[in-house]
C-alpha cells in the first residue's frame, strides 16, 4: 500500500487534527513526522474534545498504530502528561500501539529557558514562537550536540553525563548571554532518567517500522504539524517554524522513499489565520476580523490550542495556497471551517497582489517584498444558513457550492472533504 500525506497548507491551525482523525478510519498506521509539542490538533468526538500536542491524531481508533518520527523534536515530561491523560479517558497507549522513534530529538528543560530568554532579548522583534523550546532543540540538532531519543536506551550513567555536559553548556549561555539565572542541574538529569525508564518500551526504529508496514500492505497516513508558509526553507522567514512541515519533511521525517507517496492533502481552511508576527496581506481588523474569530467562548474560537493566544483572521489568500499547491505537489484538498463563513453576507478571495502599482499573480518568498503586498479581491455572494447539519455537496447552499468551485479553479485541485462543524460527522466527503 502507499502512503497518504496531510499537510498545512497556510500558518497552521488549518484543522489537521480533524482530517487526519477522519482519514485515519481508514488507516492502520498513523504517523507525525515533525514538530513538537508547539502543534495543537483538535478532535471532537461526539461530546468528548481531545487536544493532542505530539501524539497522533489516530490514537483514538483503537486498531490503528501511532508513530512519533525521527524529524520531530519531543518534550518527554509532555509526551507523557499527554499519555497520562488520554490513559485516564479510556485511550490505549501502551507501547504495542504508540512509538517513538529513537532519532527524534529531546527538548529539554534548558531549551525551554533559552526559547523564553531569547524571544524576550528580541523585544519589539520577537518572532512569535510557542516558546516550547522548538528552535532551540533544533539548533542543537543541527550543530550536532543535540540528545537523542535513542540515548534514552543507554547506561543511566551515561545519559546521565550527557544531560549534564548539555545542562552546563547552557547555563553558560542563560547567565553570560541572556543575564538569566542558572538551571539546576541535577534536578534535570534526575527528571531526564525517569522520564527515560518510562518511555524505553516504546523506542523503535520507525523508517523500519515504515517499510514493514509498507511490505505488509498497511494503509499508512503521515500527519503534518504546522503549515506551508511556517516551513523553515519555503515559510515567510525568519518568522517560521524550525522543522520542514511541506512535503521533504515526511521523507527526512519517517525515513521513506518517495515512490510510496500516493496522495498529498492540503488541508485548507475557509478563510486565513495566523498566530504571531509577520506580514499577513488579507488581515481583517476591527469588527470583520472580530466575525471571523469569534469571543473564545467555543473551543472552535479563533484561539490557539497549544497557546490560548487570538489568531488574526483574514479573507482567503489564493495566492499562497497556489504556491503551497506548488511546493508539496498537492493532489486535493480538505477545506475546513466552511460554517464560520455562513456570518457573512459577502465573500472576499484575495486572487492576486497589487505590489507597488503591479499585479503579481505569484508568492514572494523575500520578506521585504512581501511585507509591500496588498491583496487583490474577488467578490462573492455569501450565505446565512447554518449548513452544520449538511451531509452532501448538494444539499449545501449554491453560494457556498460556488465559493468550494471557484477555490477548486484557482488552486488547480479538487476538495476531497469538506468540514461544515467541529465533529468528526460533520463533514462532506466527495
Amino acid at each position: 500500500m502507499a502512503i497518504t500525506v496531510i499537510l498545512g497548507a497556510q500558518w497552521g491551525d488549518e484543522g489537521k487534527g480533524k482530517i487526519t482523525d477522519l482519514l485515519a478510519a481508514e488507516a492502520d498506521i498513523v504517523a507525525r513526522f515533525g514538530g513538537g509539542d508547539n502543534a495543537g490538533h483538535t478532535v471532537t468526538v461526539g461530546s468528548e474534545r481531545f487536544a493532542l500536542h505530539l501524539i497522533p491524531s489516530g490514537i483514538l481508533y483503537r486498531r490503528v498504530i501511532c508513530l512519533l518520527g525521527g524529524g520531530m523534536v519531543v518534550n518527554p515530561e509532555r509526551l507523557l502528561a499527554e499519555m497520562d491523560g488520554l490513559a485516564a479517558r479510556g485511550v490505549d497507549v501502551s507501547p504495542a500501539r504508540l512509538k517513538l522513534s529513537g532519532q527524534a530529538h529531546l527538548i529539554m528543560p534548558y531549551h525551554i529557558a533559552l526559547d523564553g530568554a531569547a524571544e524576550a532579548a528580541r523585544g519589539g522583534a520577537a518572532l512569535g514562537t510557542t516558546k516550547r523550546g522548538i528552535g532551540p532543540a533544533y539548533t542543537d540538532k543541527a550543530a550536532r550536540s543535540g540528545i537523542r531519543v535513542e540515548e534514552m536506551l543507554h547506561a543511566p550513567e551515561v545519559l546521565a553525563q550527557r544531560i549534564r555536559q548539555q545542562a552546563e553548556a547552557k547555563n553558560t549561555l542563560l547567565e553570560k548571554l541572556y543575564g538569566q539565572p542558572a538551571l539546576e542541574i541535577e534536578g534535570i538529569v534526575e527528571q531526564g532518567l525517569a522520564h527515560a525508564r518510562r518511555l524505553a518500551p516504546h523506542i523503535v526504529n520507525v523508517s523500519e517500522e515504515i517499510e514493514s508496514g509498507l511490505r505488509s500492505r498497511k494503509r499508512i497516513l503521515a500527519e503534518g504539524a504546522q503549515g506551508t508558509l511556517l516551513d523553515l526553507d519555503f515559510g515567510s522567514y525568519p518568522y517560521v517554524t524550525s522543522s520542514n512541515p511541506t512535503i521533504g519533511g515526511v521523507l527526512l521525517g519517517l525515513g521513506v522513499g518517495s515512490q510510496h507517496i500516493e496522495r498529498v492533502v492540503g488541508v485548507v481552511k475557509a478563510y486565513q489565520t495566523r498566530v504571531g508576527a509577520g506580514p499577513m496581506p488579507t488581515e481583517l481588523t476591527g469588527e470583520l476580523g472580530d466575525r471571523l474569530r469569534g469571543t473564545g467562548s467555543q473551543p472552535w474560537d479563533e484561539f490557539g490550542t497549544t497557546t490560548g493566544r487570538p489568531r488574526r483572521c483574514g479573507w482567503l489568500d489564493a495566492v499562497s495556497l497556489r504556491y503551497a499547491v506548488r511546493v508539496n505537489g498537492l493532489t486535493e484538498m480538505a477545506i475546513t471551517k466552511l460554517d464560520v463563513l455562513s456570518r457573512f453576507d459577502t465573500l472576499q478571495v484575495c486572487v492576486a497582489y497589487d505590489l507597488d502599482g503591479q499585479t503579481i499573480q505569484s508568492f514572494p518568498t523575500d520578506l521585504a517584498v512581501f511585507a509591500r503586498c496588498q491583496p487583490v479581491y474577488e467578490t462573492l455572494a455569501g450565505w446565512s444558513t447554518d449548513i452544520t447539519g449538511v451531509r452532501t455537496f448538494q444539499d449545501l447552499p449554491q453560494p457556498a457550492r460556488h465559493y468550494i468551485a471557484r477555490l477548486e479553479e484557482l488552486l488547480g485541485i479538487p476538495a476531497c472533504c469538506i468540514s461544515v462543524g467541529p465533529g468528526r460527522e460533520e463533514t462532506i466527503r466527495r
